[in-house]
């Protein structure tokens, strides 16, 4: 089942009250890393939250506002052989994961990229694509979002997680189309398994 989701994203300050009210208290429960205004800033590799979505996970690291929204930056780390989303499709973001460790797959419209250490992988807006570790060790990977904002669509998936009428509307809310009947055909064709598990 193909579903198209595209919708204006809110932002906090033009956003309704009950979803500026989620995303505050997102934000405080998955913090970035401490950002003392008008310093410089150096974090270290614990700093920000974290959260684990059965295989995969997400550390915050610099949200939209330390960038003037510019852009984020987040990192997941990946369980062996794990699929981590249906294809998927950004209608306002582009993706830049580079590799931290492990060997990162993707599917970038048609083409299946390999990805080991050191290794940047693009995924631009508009294209479909998906991503899953492709190793048989944990995968752990920088993902740089350009526009910010997209470090919040984690927060709220956060409450989301497991429930498909919630991914749904969240999906929408930040302009993401989601294919989830792709989800069993990529775990077969690339060996992998994706979690249901719910936090």
């Amino acid at each position: 089942m193909f579903i198209q989701m595209k919708s204006q994203l809110l932002s906090t300050d033009s956003s309704t009250p009950l979803n500026a009210n989620v995303i505050m208290a997102a934000r405080r429960k998955f913090p970035a890393g401490p950002r003392p205004r008008g310093s410089a800033v150096a974090l270290d590799s614990d700093a920000g939250a974290r959260h684990i979505f059965g295989a995969f996970g997400v550390h915050w690291k610099i949200d939209s506002a330390d960038s003037g929204g510019r852009f984020s930056v987040v990192h997941h780390p990946i369980a062996p052989r794990s699929l981590v989303a249906p294809l998927h499709r950004h209608h306002r973001e582009d993706e830049y994961s580079y590799v931290l460790t492990g060997k990162l797959g993707a599917l970038l419209g048609e083409d299946v990229v390999t990805a080991g250490p050191g290794t940047w992988v693009f995924k631009p807006r508009e294209q479909w694509h998906t991503f899953w570790n492709a190793g048989d060790t944990p995968c752990e990977i920088i993902e740089i979002i350009s526009p910010g904002g997209f470090e919040d669509f984690f927060r709220e998936l956060a409450t989301a997680w497991g429930n498909p009428e919630q991914m749904t509307a969240l999906g929408a809310r930040y302009e993401l189309d989601f294919d989830f009947d792709s989800v069993p055909k990529l775990c077969e064709r690339f060996g992998l398994t994706m979690s249901k598990a719910t936090n």
